[in-house]
């Protein structure tokens, strides 16, 4: 833990905790209503601290437009050492945009994203695309 502060996880504890993937809750800014959270998998890149998700959309779809949207991300989980948490704000990115391909193909490598299906219909019928959030704040909290 830093040495400075109990609660605060170290880069290095923040990303074992994360691992290269998990679960957790993507919570997306909506205007003056309230954010749209929802349950989603993860996959984590360490070197890069870059969140990956795998999104459904479409017409049944309520998030709206995803690209460039503010965007916090929130996991949590009851460890050896106690409760940890690491809550992400950034704003996603379509990685398909021109320019970020190929760093998210190698990103992509890296992760281990779970494939979670709380959907109403077979998989195969539900539409989906791939985001990043690159953090401009990170931050872990570990239970003192």
């Amino acid at each position: 833990m830093a040495a400075d502060n109990p609660v605060t996880m170290t880069d290095e504890e923040r990303d074992a905790f994360l691992d290269n993937g998990g679960t957790g809750i993507l919570s997306l800014a909506a205007g003056d209503a309230p954010p749209h959270s929802v349950p989603v998998s993860y996959g984590y890149d360490a070197p890069t601290t870059t969140f990956y998700f795998r999104l459904a959309v479409g017409v049944e779809r309520s998030k709206g437009e995803l690209d460039d949207r503010a965007a916090t991300f929130v996991t949590y989980d009851e460890t050896d050492s106690g409760w940890q948490s690491v809550v992400a704000n950034g704003r996603l990115e379509d990685v398909e945009r021109e320019g970020i391909e190929t760093e998210t193909l190698e990103g992509l490598e890296h992760v281990d994203m779970p494939m979670v299906d709380i959907f109403e219909r077979p998989l195969r019928e539900v539409d989906f695309e791939f985001y990043r959030l690159v953090p401009n704040e990170l931050t872990g909290r570990t239970e003192s």
